[in-house]
């Protein structure tokens, strides 16, 4: 983008008659006219916007269904014949207003000035990945647009269903740990100490398990401020430290691998993600190395990251394949054996989606399996935490009922 391009609000009529405010960058008010004008908008007021949400509103990203149902339908316009420029308007002309309208009248003015359709959405890396601009090149190269597009959508629609199965996987334990803790606090700084003047005024030795109970108590009365707090900056700790040090980050994402139960579903969703993008790029017609250096930040594990980044040395110093990924000491038999055939071959992407479809199917498995634990494991928490108040609390009273002579 040009160094003299501003951002400016407008203020703007549609074809009904409604009144449409929002911001659009350009060089000059005559180009800003323009956009509108291709937006199908009456421009009525602008002016220069000065204030520090630029910076928020240039990196908004666009959601993965409004992508999903932007390669939906570019498929199904390219695959009708649908000149680029005319599917890109009626797609545009069918949005609400909204910065995915925005972006779509930025690719149509970019195509009309003799951009491609790549080059395009290059202009905008927040919303429209470096894979996904690869393979929108490689389509227009080939002329199989369309059958990228359906790939695309594919693709997405599948990373679409996998955030819902984790969001769904984490909401129950998430609402049950407030819950709990919501509890726990309850007890120990309300409850118990209600009971404790009454157990010690009981008289007799205590038990060790309701000394504990009284510990902890105390602990929650004095120190609840630092009980809350603690968690929550030992979080940004470690989330800053992530950010800021690559090997605590490479430390971390190995943990992460070998955590138990979840561990597991980690590698398996990290090595569907890339079988499924990596037999996309190779059937499209991107070489091996270009495909594995487009999937190597994909994978989001600074382990697997490094080992494809070795695996692409070995492969370009002449090592097979199958082998390089072998040497690499990380990736599963299957894997292993679905590649070495699929180089074996020649059909390396069929054997890579064969990959993504069981790793998919155990993923899905397994979600389902840790679904059904999650239930009984926090119920059984939250009864034994009750349990322990209870029986802490009855317990040195039943002892002295209990010595009472009639």
């Amino acid at each position: 983008m040009s160094k003299l391009s501003q951002e400016y609000l407008y203020k703007a009529m549609d074809k009904q008659g409604c009144i449409v405010q929002g911001t659009l960058v350009a060089n000059n008010i005559n180009e800003l006219e323009m956009q509108l004008e291709r937006m199908e908008l009456d421009i009525i007021h602008y002016r220069l916007n000065k204030s520090h949400h630029y910076l928020r509103l240039r990196i908004e990203k666009v959601s993965r269904r409004d992508l999903i149902s932007f390669c939906f339908q570019m498929e199904n316009l390219t695959r009708a014949g649908v000149p680029l420029l005319d599917g890109l308007g009626d797609l545009r002309d069918s949005l609400p207003q909204s910065r995915f309208r925005e972006i779509v009248s930025s690719l149509i003015e970019s195509i009309e000035a003799g951009a491609s359709l790549s080059v395009a959405m290059a202009k905008f890396p927040e919303s429209f990945s470096q894979i996904f601009i690869s393979l929108i090149e490689t389509g227009e190269k080939t002329g199989e647009l369309s059958l990228v597009f359906q790939h695309l959508a594919e693709t997405l629609k599948w990373q679409d269903e996998m955030v819902a199965k984790t969001k769904k996987l984490l909401m129950y334990p998430a609402f049950m740990g407030v819950v709990i803790v919501g509890v726990l606090f309850f007890v120990m700084m309300y409850l118990v100490p209600q009971l404790i003047s009454f157990i010690k005024n009981i008289g007799g030795e205590l038990p060790l398990h309701t000394q504990i109970l009284i510990f902890v108590s105390n602990l929650f009365v004095q120190y609840w401020l630092l009980i809350l707090i603690v968690p929550v900056l030992a979080f940004l700790a470690v989330k800053l430290a992530l950010q800021s040090s690559y090997r605590f980050r490479f430390v971390v994402d190995g943990l992460k691998l070998r955590f138990w139960i979840i561990g597991p579903i980690i590698e398996k969703i990290i090595f569907a993600r890339f079988a499924t993008f990596f037999a996309l790029l190779y059937k499209s017609g991107i070489t091996v190395l270009e495909s594995l250096a487009l999937c190597k930040t994909l994978t989001g594990n600074l382990v697997i990251e490094k080992a494809l980044e070795q695996i692409g040395e070995n492969i370009a110093e002449g090592c097979s394949i199958s082998n390089s990924f072998e040497q690499a000491n990380l990736f599963p038999p299957l894997l292993l054996r679905m590649i070495q055939v699929g180089e074996s071959t020649g059909e390396l992407d069929i054997a890579l989606s064969n990959v993504s479809y069981f790793y998919n199917r155990e993923v899905k498995e397994a979600i389902e399996q840790i679904q059904t634990l999650i239930e009984p494991v926090m119920t059984v928490i939250l009864g034994l935490l009750l349990a322990w108040v209870i029986l802490s609390v009855l317990g040195p009273i039943y002892e002295v009922i209990s010595g009472f002579s009639y």
